[in-house]
């Protein structure tokens, strides 16, 4: 797997070898970055369920300002470890789970570069309930920028999560993989 585009265009991303991580295709990747172009500049990006960190890189070679990975898996955070450092463009990491991240972040217990974002991308196993995942979603709009967009990655055939303050902005399948894109509709209160 490679940076697709940007300044770190070309360099080699390390997965962790086993079943944990499921990184999203360079072809799912590259449209999803296609259609979120003009939002990337100056973002601050949250990647939960980073794996490799290889969508939050992405968006930093293509000119995001910060980005924050969430990971827990100790495999993962090894590979993620070492792809920040290839890449040279920074980003936090935070080893832990995403609910004890949102957790903390909507509580406003989170300190770091940003604890409101621009731009999310959440990729969680496909073996997540739909209701935990729509939990999620609706933590992470109350941290989403006004008009904020979150991109989640799922598995095709499933229904589309729903949550309050996010709207449905566009949907593509790739294989097995279906890619929603959400756009805050307005600010969410905690």
């Amino acid at each position: 797997m490679r940076i697709i585009a940007g300044v770190a265009k070309g360099r080699v991303l390390k997965t962790p070898s086993g079943p944990g991580t499921r990184p999203m295709t360079g072809r799912a990747r590259e449209a999803v970055f296609s259609s979120i172009a003009s939002s990337i500049p100056g973002a601050d990006v949250l990647d939960l369920y980073a794996g490799t960190g290889s969508l939050g890189l992405e968006a930093l070679s293509r000119g995001a300002a910060t980005a924050v990975f969430v990971e827990r898996d100790r495999a993962a955070l090894r590979a993620l470890q070492a792809n920040i450092g290839a890449v040279g463009l920074g980003g936090e990491v935070v080893a832990r789970g995403v609910d004890g991240y949102l957790a903390s972040a909507t509580a406003g217990r989170v300190e770091g570069p940003s604890v409101r974002f621009t731009l999310v991308f959440m990729d969680p196993p496909y073996e997540l309930p739909i209701g935990r995942v729509e939990e999620q979603l609706a933590a992470t709009a109350r941290l989403l920028r006004d008009r904020g967009s979150l991109v989640l990655h799922r598995r095709r055939g499933e229904r589309r999560p729903e949550a309050p303050g996010l709207r449905p902005a566009r949907t593509r399948a790739y294989g097995t993989a279906r890619i929603w894109r959400y756009q805050q509709i307005r600010p969410v209160s905690g």
